[in-house]
């Protein structure tokens, strides 16, 4: 099969034939039709994201395909299905705390990485194998919407936090990191889930206005000065009513006076999602004021990628039309033109906007 693989970081990606993954006990081959190719690709491929990577490795993070074979275990998958493949792989041997790596992308710990060496190339090829549970499968779908689909690369991120936050119906929420690709996304997320409200801060005033025009009413812009006690003064009377629950999704580029402009707009008794990249290149850690945490009864809680049920569930909110997929303006590419889609996808990021490779 073909496959684009990374050899050496700072190295383009070299295109070639290589041999087809060979199914075992417990894993499904699955022929990629769509993989998303993140804004970001290109630090990972140069190192300046300093991930965890066996090379050479075919990369890439999530796919939309076709089941093509799967092994006894299997139960209800059949070739023919279309699947998303989940890069979030767990492992097996303990319940409690399993050891996660992302397919094709990263890895944490020594544990991680023993993951990566047997799951270890991505979907940036015509087929790739995946453990049987992270084949999920969407239903039907036009082979030519396979591209769109690969937004679920992107929405189910934060609704992996908004999840964790156990956001209700009838909630305000506060999406720190909103005019970017995960925090755009957080806001259609949280909308579709049936939120009041969401206070979309930002220093990106078009980003800002083209949320207010996707979504009306239900979102509050707020345009940030970089003063943080004015900041979280402005996201708090941007709201209507008091802020239930705030999600953080801004980037490794960001400060945590950022974060904390954020953090602070929470009411009393709220919960706090930390789910973004601040931190991860260096520097000062997030600093919050324990007396304000404790007497206020707030939560603050860590989140990385989503269960494996979060598939489904997002599934059912995209065919039930609560979330819309049309938000996303897709170029596609070629496996040959891999490169050129990773260039691609770093010039053209930001709010619902994809770039896809179609093996």
């Amino acid at each position: 099969m073909k496959a684009a693989i990374l050899k050496t970081l700072g190295q383009p990606l070299d295109i070639e034939e290589m041999p087809a993954p060979e199914i075992g006990t417990g894993e499904v081959v699955v022929d990629v039709a769509a993989a998303p190719v993140l804004s970001y690709a290109n630090e990972v491929f140069n190192g300046e994201r300093r991930y965890n990577i066996g090379l050479p490795m075919v990369p890439g993070c999530g796919a939309i395909g076709r089941v093509r074979t799967s092994g006894p275990d299997a139960t209800h998958l059949k070739p023919g299905d279309w699947v998303f493949c989940d890069p979030t792989v767990r492992s097996r041997d303990d319940a409690l705390m399993p050891d996660i790596a992302l397919q094709g992308w990263s890895a944490r710990g020594d544990g991680g990485m023993r993951l990566q060496r047997h799951y270890h190339d991505g979907p940036f090829a015509e087929q790739v194998r995946v453990p049987t549970e992270n084949a999920i499968r969407i239903g039907e779908i036009d082979p030519g919407d396979a591209a769109r689909w690969c937004a679920l690369n992107v929405v189910l991120v934060p609704y992996g936090g908004l999840l964790a936050a156990n956001l209700l119906a009838g909630e305000i929420l506060l999406v720190s990191g909103a005019t970017g690709n995960f925090g755009s996304a957080c806001v259609a997320t949280a909308l579709a889930m049936g939120a009041r409200c969401v206070v979309a801060p930002g220093r990106n005033e078009r980003a800002l206005a083209d949320l207010e025009r996707r979504f009306g009413e239900r979102v509050r812009t707020v345009k940030l000065s970089g003063n943080e006690d004015e900041d979280t003064k402005r996201m708090r009377e941007a709201a209507p009513g008091p802020v239930d629950c705030v999600i953080d999704l801004l980037p490794p580029s960001a400060t945590t006076t950022t974060v904390r402009a954020a953090v602070m707009a929470v009411r009393p008794y709220g919960r706090i999602v930390l789910m973004g990249g601040v931190g991860m290149l260096g520097g000062a850690g997030l600093d919050l004021p324990y007396p304000w945490i404790m007497r206020n009864d707030i939560v603050v809680r860590g989140k990385w990628m989503y269960p494996p049920e979060a598939v489904t569930r997002m599934t059912g909110l995209i065919r039930s039309g609560l979330l819309d997929l049309g938000h996303f303006d897709v170029t596609t590419f070629a496996l040959d033109d891999a490169n050129a889609a990773v260039s691609h996808a770093a010039a053209n990021g930001g709010p619902f906007r994809m770039t896809v490779i179609r093996p």
